[in-house]
């Protein structure tokens, strides 16, 4: 680790009130910095993870006259997901492996301070879908950052000089990670990557002052490893039982049972409670793990405290597709069917709109996102499972037979770039990839720190698309219909922000970044970026002016072809094939590029 400080530096930190930590849990802080709109202080904005700002200098009238006010270069290549955090004049950047740290005065935008850790290079070839990192978290005076090898580090926010680490895994075993920790009271919550090489998945709360370890909750197992309690612990309203795991597995397959972490995580202050999901079974080939795999695939809400799950909602039992369950619970109060309802809102992967009631985990409506979606016909309400399509079960067309035409592709109909929801339109804005898919399992022995996947893909634009393969769309949750759509070339990759302004923007991975109008999906402004944008996009105010700021840097598993230099067209697990034609458009980079309207 290296320290640096610049001229300026001193007077930008005693002006820094988002140091000041408040006496009591961390989070007594992030809960007054959540609501101001001038600091960006979580991955999501808030811990509802709505990607809503307040603010609207910018706004739908004069967003058109947006210019780039400054640009910093990271010096790293590879794929650039996640986004800064602002707190006072400082902004937080990080970087894919090796996962450098800078903290930036954004007085002058020198650099404050940088962290750079050493890690073994050998965790790359265990992260399946590049060498991304979604985020920082901030808490009690500390930056946190999960490092691809699996430490959890606790950095000065003053100064960037380490106060602890943790091991949160082994590499060694396949294990890796790319999430975003967030701190809920005294804790700093983390998750754990590797799906594809037969990890078992776990959430993790360490002590946010010395690193110690608080609880761990498995996602398949035993129940007193997963922190379950088998009368106390609901799927649908009723006691998951005894064993429900265990039952659900043939022998010991759920010792490599995947189930892993690496998405987004929520909490309600109200209930207690984190909500996050659970990704694929371990081993994509549906023959060789029988039974319905709980609990990966699951929607999780655990007490924060102690970590036992309250209730648990499985959507995609029996996983044939790898329809990773991880992407960001949204948690909104809203008016569903004329009830006032306090909700949890999911975009899964598997192409299916889920709104549950997020203090019971009632299902309240699951719905299709894309049109395309073809692999189920619907969702049952009353048992929550998927009415699956024959034909488009690699499950029961066996193995070593290539079933083709699945909607969507595994990499689903959103990946883990975040929606965002406005208050104001109450509409939710989805980036969302447009891919189908032909998936031929077979099978494959387990080894230790090896890919543990046993099937082949292609993917390729989903049907009557005219080749596009990705769309943004407008979703209004209560009457589970698409209000608007824009159709895009690629992929939309990268996570969306909703403004008081009543702008809505989002990222493309040609490199644009766009605004459109929340109500009616105008295109109101673009400017290409110097690469590819996986990142997502955040605002913040600096004496008394409103700015955007976004990565640019493509990869991520849609650029895993770019980014890691890969030709094959079932290479990158079907992705590469599919996003061939991306070259021509933009270059690696690794750019933070910080917008606003001129003086």
């Amino acid at each position: 680790m290296k320290g640096k400080a610049l001229a300026g530096a001193a007077a930008a930190l005693l002006t820094f009130g988002g140091l000041a930590v408040s006496p009591g849990y961390a989070n007594n802080e992030l809960l007054k910095l959540q609501q101001d709109p001038n600091q960006w202080v979580m991955w999501g904005g808030n811990y509802a993870g709505t990607r809503y700002s307040t603010l609207d200098q910018i706004n739908a009238r004069n967003v058109g006259k947006l210019q780039v006010a400054w640009t910093y270069s990271t010096g790293v290549l590879r794929g650039h997901e996640g986004g800064p955090l602002v707190l006072g004049n400082i902004m937080y950047i990080q970087t894919p492996f090796p996962n450098k740290v800078m903290a930036i005065d954004l007085k002058d935008q020198g650099t404050i301070w940088t962290y750079e850790p050493t890690q073994d290079p050998a965790v790359i070839p265990v992260m399946c879908c590049d060498t991304v990192n979604r985020g920082l978290a901030y808490g009690d005076g500390k930056i946190f950052i999960q490092q691809a090898d699996t430490t959890l580090v606790a950095l000065d926010a003053k100064t960037g000089e380490k106060v602890w680490s943790v091991k949160n895994g082994d590499h060694t075993k396949g294990e890796s990670a790319t999430n975003a920790p967030l701190v809920v009271k005294d804790k700093v919550i983390t998750g754990i990557s590797g799906g594809e090489y037969g990890v078992r998945g776990h959430i993790t709360a360490y002590d946010i002052k010395t690193g110690k370890l608080a609880w761990r909750g498995y996602s398949v197992g035993p129940d007193e490893e997963m922190l379950v309690d088998p009368q106390k612990t609901t799927h649908l309203g009723k006691p998951i039982g005894k064993n429900s795991s265990l039952d659900s597995w043939d022998g010991d397959q759920w010792k490599l049972g995947g189930g892993t972490t690496w998405g987004w995580f929520t909490y309600d202050p109200e209930t207690n409670l984190l909500y996050y999901g659970t990704g694929n079974p371990g081993v994509w080939n549906p023959k060789q793990r029988p039974g319905d795999n709980r609990w990966s695939m699951t929607i999780f809400a655990r007490d924060v405290d102690t970590g036992m799950a309250k209730w648990v909602y499985q959507m995609t039992p029996h996983d044939e597709w790898d329809y990773d369950g991880v992407n960001e619970m949204i948690l909104v109060d809203q008016t569903i069917k004329g009830k006032q309802r306090k909700t949890l809102v999911h975009f899964d992967r598997n192409g299916f709109a889920y709104v549950l009631d997020r203090v019971t985990g009632e299902l309240l409506s699951a719905e299709k996102f894309d049109p395309a979606v073809n692999w189920a016909s619907h969702i049952d309400m009353e048992t929550g499972r998927p009415q699956v399509v024959e034909q488009y079960s690699t499950d029961a067309n066996g193995e070593d037979v290539n079933t083709e035409g699945i909607c969507p592709a595994a990499l689903g109909t959103k990946d883990q770039q975040p929606a965002a929801y406005s208050p104001r339109t109450r509409l939710f804005y989805v980036p969302t990839n447009h891919v189908c898919m032909n998936y031929e399992p077979f099978e494959v022995e387990y080894v230790a720190g090896q890919p543990y996947v046993g099937a082949t893909l292609t993917m390729f634009p989903a049907p009557d698309s005219h080749g596009g393969l990705g769309n943004f769309i407008a979703w209004d949750a209560d009457k589970a219909k698409i209000v608007w759509s824009l159709p895009e070339p690629f992929s939309v990759w990268s996570g969306a922000l909703a403004t008081a302004g009543d702008v809505v923007f989002y990222g493309t991975l040609e490199g644009f970044l766009k605004a459109v109008d929340a109500k009616t999906g105008k295109e109101l402004y673009r400017f290409k970026t110097p690469s590819g944008i996986i990142g997502n996009i955040n605002t913040y105010t600096y004496n008394g002016k409103q700015y955007l700021a976004v990565y640019s840097g493509i990869g991520g598993w849609a650029g895993i072809g770019m980014a890691a230099g890969l030709e094959g067209d079932t290479e990158g697990l079907g992705a590469v094939g599919a996003y061939k034609k991306l070259s021509s458009y933009t270059q690696l980079g690794g750019t933070l590029t910080v917008f606003a309207l001129p003086d």
